[in-house]
């Protein structure tokens, strides 16, 4: 289903055991040769890549619903892909490694047990290593954990609030040992970026109207997630990519959609740039679209250094 508005709207692959995705931009960074007094040039040495590891879950691998995969299947339309091409823009040659894992949660990022990795390994061991390995290097880490902690909590349309506090306890105390882990190993020229979230939930009435309560409920639950992620970075001086500004999660303006009739702008924004709103096959399906991951890649590159 296309959603047209009244109003204007801003606008991989599968990871196998232990598997990290390498994805080069394209370089800008030729050398410009000039000669010199007797005719002879010299190329300019090319800089390394600065690299980019993406951190986190689904959204971290662009994950999308295909006609074959109506859970969602990582592809190279993600906020990774859509940073290569924006900082290329700028002169800037990323080096994009994806080691996030579909499902992941904090504990499995800590300890494995997830579907990408073997027994024994984990994407934060992949992430220490990478780090290590280019430790003179120039880098970006994105973080897009915590959705998947509170996830868990939801079953059949309804939220067990005792389980999302306890959740976000514990994300509370794993997603610093993960940061500390990546921060002991990364280099002096790393920068880090928090990503929190938008609420994929808030549209769950639209195909089905006895899922408003549910809908309501996921507010509070997301606002809990969005406030232990901001004390988390906060505690380490990482900025946030904020996905739920940019998402107009908090929003409730009335806005006229054709098709839909007059819902919140909040809701509207899902509809717009996830596949929540979408018939099946391909909905409803709680990732990003096209012009949602364009939007997290913007939310990132704002807390980028210029």
């Amino acid at each position: 289903m296309k959603i047209w508005r009244k109003r204007a709207t801003n606008g991989a692959r599968l990871l196998g055991a232990g598997a990290m995705t390498l994805v080069i931009a394209s370089s800008l960074f030729m050398g410009v040769t000039s000669a010199s007094a007797v005719g002879t040039s010299k190329p300019r040495p090319v800089a390394d890549p600065t690299f980019l590891l993406a951190v986190g879950a689904s959204v971290s691998v662009g994950v999308q619903p295909t006609v074959h995969h109506v859970h969602g299947f990582p592809t190279h339309k993600g906020y990774t892909n859509d940073l290569i091409a924006m900082q290329a823009a700028k002169g800037r040659r990323l080096q994009v490694v994806q080691t996030g894992c579909p499902g992941d949660s904090t504990q499995q990022v800590l300890y494995g047990g997830d579907h990408c990795y073997a027994p024994g390994d984990s994407q934060l061991l992949r992430d220490v290593a990478f780090l290590r390995a280019h430790h003179n290097q120039e880098g970006i880490v994105t973080i897009d954990l915590g959705f998947n902690d509170l996830h868990g909590c939801l079953f059949h349309q309804s939220i067990d609030m005792t389980c999302v506090t306890q959740r976000m306890n514990m994300l509370g105390v794993q997603l610093p040992q993960i940061i500390t882990a990546l921060k002991a190993a990364a280099g002096p020229q790393v920068k880090f970026v928090g990503i929190n979230h938008y609420n994929p939930y808030i549209a769950a009435a639209i195909h089905d109207p006895t899922a408003k309560p549910f809908a309501d409920a996921s507010v509070a639950a997301i606002d809990l997630l969005n406030s232990t992620l901001a004390t988390v970075y906060a505690q380490d001086a990482i900025p946030v990519a904020d996905v739920a500004g940019i998402f107009h999660t908090y929003d409730t303006t009335p806005v006229d959609v054709a098709g839909l009739g007059t819902v919140p702008e909040n809701v509207a924004q899902i509809c717009a740039l996830t596949w929540m709103c979408q018939a099946p096959p391909y909905g409803p399906n709680l990732h990003p679209n096209d012009q949602g991951y364009q939007l997290i890649a913007n939310a990132i590159a704002s807390v980028l250094p210029a």
